[in-house]
């Protein structure tokens, strides 16, 4: 527990900052938003209840997107209706929408330069703390708490007590960021950081690019975390500065901080790891699975549809060919994502070894659409859940690893150790 007098975390900081008060880990603030943003999922929602807080405006349209990202493009005339209202809605009261093929919202906050070191954001989405990687407090909410926000430009938090992960040592070669996460979930459990924020540091983190901080920060709700943050560093601040025009001032917490607990581990042998069904925390390294066949493969999503991800799986499908009995799905996160892609032969790449690209979006992931499984298939993905029904069939079994472990995966049509897939 924070205690007075004594230093702060990354989250006591920033809660302090934007409510203007001196706030330690389990006191309560209301706190002025800098961003706010909704999805195709809890959009509709939110401005129904918007409405119903005879709400007419919204505090500040500038600090406002909503995403068409889950059900994009509409896979049904239901879902075309909520994509309508959240134009009209978009429309009147001048807010940023990003429509079908942009992206993933958590994608894009971070990459159209809406958020930025320090920030305090919300979005209707439990993956909204992807953006702690770059030292933002950002937290998913309800839909009602969403219309509150766009009402009033605030919101009430109760000031997170924080849980510090350490990671020493450097993360051998053909390990990756998705390793590090799903490793230190299987260590905490699913539900061992509930309602804490956590603080990911060390050796390994800091040698991560920025894009494997944000699947580390990604998956922090998959430990029951509020958010998960990282200080910002000259990685960061680079990154940010290429993506933004918001001045900032980055939040690093004090060397008295006080945690609720404090994790360190050794991950110079880490192994590639795999979450195996139906649970995140169920993770074993790649061997205690190997073998296992693999009827459909999933690359992209807000966790790991990144150019980095992309080139990875490339590197190893190069003059490789996707096993005959295996799907090969890639959805990259944005549609800048996708130009890069192209541009750099990624994709062309990834096509001419089999898989097939759709638009940057949600959909296999939460299963609305592009590539819901038959009944008894299994699914290697580089998503972030894996629990029944995820993927649109509660009789399916997914997995989820890395972006290379995917691939090397989809090649084999089996689970296999990517390293021996790497040149």
């Amino acid at each position: 527990m924070g205690l007075k007098g004594k230093g702060k975390t990354i989250a006591e900081k920033i809660l302090s900052r934007r409510s203007g008060q001196d706030a330690y880990a389990n006191e309560i603030v209301v706190a002025n938003l800098d961003y706010i943003m909704g999805q195709d999922g809890t959009s509709p929602l939110a401005i129904e209840a918007f409405r119903e807080m005879q709400g007419r405006r919204v505090r500040d349209a500038g600090k406002v997107a909503m995403v068409i990202d889950h059900s994009a493009p509409s896979p049904l005339e239901g879902i075309s209706a909520l994509h309508k209202l959240m134009r009209e809605f978009a429309r009147e009261q001048g807010i940023k929408l990003y429509d079908i093929g942009e992206g993933v919202c958590h994608q894009l906050m971070p990459e159209r330069g809406h958020v930025a070191p320090g920030d305090l954001v919300i979005g209707a989405d439990s993956h909204t703390c992807t953006y702690g990687a770059i030292n933002v407090f950002s937290t998913g909410v309800g839909s009602t708490d969403l219309a509150a926000g766009m009402l009033s430009g605030k919101l009430w938090f109760k000031v997170p007590e924080t849980v510090k992960f350490v990671a020493n040592g450097r993360l051998p070669a053909g390990i990756y960021a998705k390793d590090l996460i799903l490793f230190l979930i299987g260590q905490v459990t699913a539900d061992g950081a509930t309602y804490l924020a956590a603080e990911y540091a060390g050796e390994a983190v800091d040698a991560l690019s920025v894009e494997g901080r944000f699947t580390m920060a990604n998956m922090a709700i998959e430990m029951g975390a509020k958010a998960g943050l990282m200080a910002a560093d000259k990685k960061t601040e680079e990154w940010v500065k290429a993506h933004s025009q918001k001045t900032f001032e980055p939040v690093a917490p004090d060397s008295d901080a006080v945690y609720a607990k404090v994790l360190e581990y050794d991950v110079s042998r880490l192994e590639p790891q795999v979450a195996r069904p139906h649970t995140v925390d169920n993770v074993a390294p790649v061997r205690e699975v190997a073998g296992t066949p693999i009827q459909q493969a999933v690359l992209g999503t807000c966790t790991n549809g990144r150019l980095e991800d992309l080139r990875l799986a490339a590197g190893i499908v190069r003059g490789r060919h996707v096993h005959p009995e295996v799907r090969f799905i890639v959805a990259p996160a944005s549609r800048q994502i996708y130009l890069d892609a192209m541009r750099e032969g990624v994709i062309q790449t990834l096509v001419e070894a089999g898989a097939a690209v759709v638009t940057p979006g949600c959909g296999p992931c939460v299963g609305t659409h592009n590539g819901v499984p038959s009944d008894g298939e299994n699914v290697i993905s580089t998503a972030n859940r894996n629990f029944k029904g995820r993927m649109g069939n509660n009789k399916a079994f997914i997995y989820l690893a890395s972006p290379a472990t995917v691939a090397a995966a989809a090649l084999a049509g089996k689970i296999v150790d990517p390293r021996d897939y790497l040149s």
